[in-house]
């Protein structure tokens, strides 16, 4: 089934150019199923990209879904123009009445500041505080990850030597959760931070089991028992050169930051890397839809 996302939406050039199934609102309305509603908070500084990352997984499902945009009101992106913000996002004070059956809170390029010091940090609280009623199944990605593990668990995160960025193999703990059904026993997934959190942290929290790790990069995939959230510190959302985008930029602000690890052929930055995570993305999204949204959400919401 596809994604319902606005005509004029420009990551839909992009999804339809790929083949996505995709449709507005005209032909949703008379399809007579129960759709899944997914909100996105993107506080990714680029939010096109982030949009067309995640729009293209979630439409790979044979499910429904329409999609809302969520931007912070107290803070506003200087990276996107505000009439793209206008037309496709939305505030909190706007939706907090509704229910959602499924959320995605994104990263965001603040790890290395303390929680507090983030300046819309009292409004992400209010809005993961929300989540526990309003919301079926809740993913965090990256940072997104790191303050909900902080906020709901109390673990906070640590300052690493130099920055995970790489292509990494992951180990999975835990075979028979419906999240990871159909992945490889090792399979790879991108990492690009400064920060990280303690494994025997969460290991050691009964709320949490954690799904999947990596030797190098450390913990990917966390889950709370009740499914209610998911964690990944990865990014299983890029696209092939979103890495390589990210490496150039450092390197162009002078910043001394390491070549992706395990992520160009030969290690040299001049020749194009090689996707190992596509599968396992879709896979991922499709699952989370699949098992901790649509099988768990109720029909009518109370």
């Amino acid at each position: 089934m596809p994604i319902n996302i606005p005509k004029l939406l420009p990551a839909r050039a992009t999804l339809e150019q790929e083949n996505i199934f995709i449709m507005d609102d005209e032909r949703a309305t008379s399809q007579d199923i129960r759709p899944l509603n997914i909100l996105i908070l993107n506080l990714m500084p680029e939010k096109e990209k982030a949009e067309t990352q995640l729009l293209r997984l979630l439409g790979n499902s044979p499910l429904q879904v329409n999609v809302n945009f969520l931007k912070t009101s107290t803070y506003e992106s200087t990276h996107t123009s505000k009439q793209h913000l206008e037309q496709f996002y939305t505030t909190f004070a706007e939706i907090k009445h509704q229910k959602y059956d499924g959320m995605i809170i994104t990263g965001a390029p603040v790890e290395l500041l303390d929680f507090d010091q983030v300046k819309y940090w009292a409004e992400l609280e209010e809005i993961m505080e929300w989540t526990k009623t309003n919301v079926t199944s809740t993913l965090h990605i990256c940072w997104g990850a790191q303050a909900a593990l902080f906020y709901h668990y109390g673990i906070d995160k640590f300052e690493l030597t130099q920055k995970c960025s790489g292509i990494y193999a992951h180990q999975i703990f835990e075979q028979n959760d419906t999240l990871l059904r159909g992945f490889d026993d090792q399979f790879y997934a991108p990492h690009s931070r400064y920060t990280d959190v303690s494994i025997d942290a969460i290991k050691n929290n009964p709320a949490l089991t954690l799904l999947a790790a990596s030797d190098e990069a450390g913990a990917l995939l966390i889950a709370s028992k009740d499914r209610k959230r998911v964690m990944i510190t990865g990014h299983l959302e890029y696209e092939s050169d979103t890495l390589a985008q990210e490496y150039e930029r450092d390197i162009n602000k002078g910043l001394q930051i390491h070549v992706p690890e395990n992520y160009f052929p030969n290690n040299d930055p001049t020749q194009p890397p090689i996707n190992r995570w596509r599968s396992h993305g879709h896979l991922f999204f499709s699952n989370w839809l699949n098992y901790y949204v649509y099988q768990e959400t109720p029909f009518f919401w109370k």
